[in-house]
C-alpha cells in the first residue's frame, strides 16, 4: 500500500514515501499519524500549513517546505506570507494569532517548549484538543524535517524549494 502512497496512473509516489518505504512498518506508522493532521485534523488548513511551514523553516527541510508551499497555496496562503515563513524575521503583515502559531514552532524548534505568553495567546482560540493536536503536528513534522534531511530526500519534479532570496 505505502509504496504506492502518492502514485496512480501515470504518476509516481513522492520521493518521501519511496525512502520511507525501505521500513514499511514505521512508514505506516508515520503515514497514519500525518494522516490525522492533513485530513482528519481540527486545526484549519490555513493555521496548519503556517506551523509546517515555520518547522520546515527551522528544520532546513528544503523538501518539506517545498511540498507545503504547494498545500499552503491551496490552503490559502500567498507566496508572500509563505517567502516570509521562510525568512529569519518575520514580517509585520501577520495578524496576532498568527503571530502566535509562528512563535509556537520557534519556541519549540528552538528550546522545546512553549513560552507561557504564546501559550496563553494559542490558548485563547484553541480549544486544549486543539493545543494538544498544535504541538504534536509541530512535533511530526520536526521529525520528518530530520529524517527528510538526514537521508537526503530530494525535491521532487515541479515542486519549488526555498522561495527566492531566502533558506
Amino acid at each position: 500500500m505505502l509504496a504506492k502512497a502518492g502514485a496512480g496512473p501515470g504518476r509516481r509516489a513522492i520521493n518521501i514515501f519511496t525512502t520511507m518505504v525501505r521500513n514499511r512498518r514505521v512508514a505506516n506508522r508515520a503515514v497514519l499519524l500525518g494522516g490525522a493532521f492533513l485530513g482528519k485534523g481540527t486545526i484549519g488548513g490555513r493555521e496548519r500549513e503556517i506551523v509546517i511551514l515555520r518547522v520546515g523553516h527551522n528544520a532546513s527541510a528544503e523538501y518539506e517546505f517545498g511540498q507545503h508551499t504547494v498545500i499552503g497555496r491551496r490552503e490559502g496562503l500567498t507566496d508572500a506570507e509563505i517567502a516570509d515563513l521562510a525568512s529569519a524575521e518575520i514580517g509585520s503583515a501577520w495578524s496576532g494569532d498568527d503571530r502566535a502559531l509562528i512563535a509556537m514552532a520557534d519556541e519549540l524548534c528552538a528550546a522545546d517548549c512553549v513560552s507561557d505568553a504564546t501559550w496563553a495567546t494559542l490558548a485563547e482560540r484553541y480549544t486544549d484538543e486543539q493545543l494538544v493536536e498544535l504541538l504534536m503536528l509541530a512535533g511530526y513534522y520536526r521529525m520528518i524535517s530530520g529524517f527528510l534531511n538526514s537521508t537526503g530526500v530530494q525535491l521532487d519534479g515541479g515542486v519549488p524549494g526555498w522561495p527566492d532570496g531566502t533558506a
